[in-house]
């Protein structure tokens, strides 16, 4: 089989699966887990521009999109090409043993994906049972506009599936709320945990917006550096995502 993954998580997965670069043909430039096995695996474009004239090259059978990370048109484009596609639409931690099936299914991998299913759907429970101690936090995820992200989200449902509360900062939009002052002192946020991906934060920025909302006469709030990997990489990497990111919070 020749699969093309346009979803960096979902490379990954795919080899935690058992494929080989033999089978995994085409990637994208943001696909660099595991660095060994990739970087023998051909860049076919971004995941909001892929090309399409090297997917084609690369003779796929199969082209692996996520709902929210890649356009529509895209997934269009290849339909329109004959190829077949798996698009993954995973919003929250307990949505991956299934999508895991699915995709072990499409890809011939039974036996590796229920393992993986099994084992996550297990830690799953174990958490519902010994969650993290419990704060009012936001997830910080770009800087200029500053943005954090929302309940509704994958990286929101993993924070929540440890025992922490993520306040929705704003009603509507796109999960991905603006963050300003006025609205972290509105949701009394207690802490802010500085994902060191898309932006990469540094500490200081954190303590910086903290200082910006005391001096407002808002709470003082805590700041935390956190895996951006964790927090947003769904699939095999999801168990080892909720492991870090409890370990960090305790």
């Amino acid at each position: 089989m020749r699969i093309v993954s346009l979803v960096p998580s979902l490379t990954l997965t795919l080899f935690d699966l058992g494929c080989t670069a033999k089978e995994v043909v085409g990637r994208t430039p943001w696909c660099i887990h595991p660095e060994a096995m990739v970087s023998d695996v051909d860049v076919v474009g971004g995941t909001k521009t892929p090309n399409l004239k090297k997917i084609l090259n690369v003779k796929p059978n199969l082209v692996v999109l996520d709902r929210e990370e890649n356009p529509k048109a895209v997934y269009d484009a290849l339909v329109e090409a004959g190829i077949d596609v798996f698009v993954s639409s995973v919003e929250h931690p307990r949505d991956v043993p299934h999508m895991l099936r699915t995709l072990g299914r499409a890809i011939g991998r039974e036996e590796q994906a229920e393992s993986r299913a099994k084992a996550l759907e297990s830690l799953l429970l174990e958490l519902e049972q010994t969650p993290v101690p419990s704060h009012r936090i936001a997830p910080m995820i770009w800087h200029k506009p500053l943005m954090s992200v929302g309940p509704d989200r994958y990286a929101g449902g993993v924070l929540t599936t440890l025992g922490l509360v993520v306040p929705a900062l704003e009603q509507g939009g796109n999960g991905y709320p603006v963050v300003t002052p006025g609205s972290l002192i509105e949701h009394r946020i207690e802490g802010l945990l500085l994902s060191s991906e898309p932006h990469p934060f540094a500490l200081e920025e954190g303590v910086a917006i903290a200082a910006e909302v005391t001096a407002l006469g808002g709470q003082a709030m805590w700041c935390k550096c956190i895996d951006g990997e964790a927090l947003t990489w769904f699939g095999t990497h999801t168990i080892e995502g909720l492991k870090t990111l409890r370990l960090a919070m305790m």
